[in-house]
């Protein structure tokens, strides 16, 4: 799979096929935080929780770096924490 292919697919994954299967990728994110968040005994915002994921697919791609949907993840969680940082919600405490 090349650069392209990579980025094609995660533009894919993040504005058609999880969001018609999962709902808004904000919705969701933000609804994630508020379960973190009781978890953790503190704010968690939508941008924590995108950036969270990018993290977690940081160690899935070290353990398997030949899985390309780590990566194509790893991409689609780093556009949506570009989107969500512009954004008051999105903002880090």
């Amino acid at each position: 799979m090349n650069r392209k292919d990579v980025l094609q697919q995660a533009e894919q994954c993040i504005t058609q096929d999880r969001a018609a299967t999962h709902g808004k990728a904000e919705d969701s994110f933000a609804l994630i935080g508020k379960l973190w968040g009781v978890w953790l005994d503190r704010e968690v915002s939508a941008y924590d929780v995108a950036m969270m994921m990018s993290l977690f697919k940081t160690a899935r791609a070290k353990g398997n770096p030949a899985h390309a949907d780590n990566l194509v993840d790893l991409i689609g969680y780093a556009a949506l924490a570009a989107e969500m940082a512009q954004t008051t919600e999105g903002e880090t405490q």
